[in-house]
């Protein structure tokens, strides 16, 4: 296969999430060839006397020494990585969104929590911003991964919710083009949601139209993975489509999910915003989130 992500972008704060991230960013460009970009970002509106008072290091030394592990960490792993490291000034999830726009790169690769450099959560409200703004796919990844070498990390198997929506689409053609370069396992879910009736008459006849939507988003995923010559399963499920991928992923050892950044619900309001958020908040899995805005592979 052509190589379809050639740059991924990693950015760190030094911390333990930032490293989570890291380390599922350095494995998946190896495994594409893709080039690495390792960003540290400043925050311009604190000043260095604020951290000389808690006897800190200058915000750029940390900065740099944060930027300066991961691309140790690639080295180490793999010296055929081609790595550029650079630090900024500004807001974070600007900063972020512009680097990758300007490198025109494929991937963002960053974990779901991380410091601010007073040691506050902030990454988390970070990774959020970029998910809910960047035009490229964000692999988020959860702190509770950092136990994992780089070494350890697997895409054998990938889930691939849909909907049948445009941005399940663009998830899809993602989660294909993953699989077959990764040499990975697919399995796609459908999870209809019922929670919104509350007659049951008007619930049963919902169900059967949805049930029928679900068999129409199951195939088009199947048809495009027979075309890229990846085996796809699949499920149809009754439920909270939140507490379906993220039961389903922790119960069948599920590597990465793959899933689009908006979609609809059974009755055709945008829905999958904010379920991508809350399956990222809550899953122990790495998510690939892919905007609808994002480039076919």
């Amino acid at each position: 296969m052509s190589r379809f992500i050639e740059s991924i972008l990693i950015p760190t704060d030094g911390s333990d999430g930032a490293l989570a991230g890291a380390k599922r960013g350095i494995a998946l460009a190896s495994r594409t060839a893709a080039d690495l970009h390792v960003l540290s970002v400043v925050k311009s509106r604190l000043s260095i006397a604020d951290f000389d008072e808690v006897e800190q290091p200058p915000l750029e030394e940390r900065a740099e020494k944060a930027v300066e592990e991961i691309a140790g960490l690639a080295a180490a792993y793999d010296d055929d990585l081609d790595v550029t490291t650079r630090v900024r000034e500004g807001t974070p999830f600007q900063s972020i969104r512009e680097y990758a726009n300007r490198r025109e790169i494929d991937v963002i690769a960053m974990g779901t929590k991380g410091h601010t450099e007073l040691d506050n959560v902030f990454l988390g409200s970070v990774t959020e911003n970029v998910l809910r703004t960047a035009r490229k796919p964000v692999l988020a990844v959860p702190p509770n991964a950092v136990e994992a070498g780089i070494d350890d990390v697997r895409f054998d198997r990938l889930l691939l919710p849909t909907d049948g929506s445009d941005g399940a689409a663009i998830a899809t053609e993602w989660g294909i083009a993953l699989a077959a370069r990764l040499e990975s396992s697919v399995h796609t879910l459908y999870s209809i949601d019922t929670s919104p009736f509350i007659d049951t008459r008007e619930r049963d006849e919902a169900l059967e139209a949805l049930e029928q939507s679900g068999e129409e988003a199951i195939d088009a995923v199947r048809e495009r993975g027979e075309v890229a010559a990846v085996s796809v399963s699949d499920s149809i499920v009754t439920g909270s489509p939140v507490v379906e991928i993220t039961a389903y992923a922790s119960e069948h050892d599920v590597d990465l999910i793959v899933m689009g950044t908006h979609g609809w619900t059974g009755i055709g309001q945008w829905f999958l915003g904010s379920v991508t958020e809350n399956v990222v908040r809550q899953t122990t899995v790495p998510v690939f989130c892919v905007p609808v805005s994002a480039e076919s592979p």
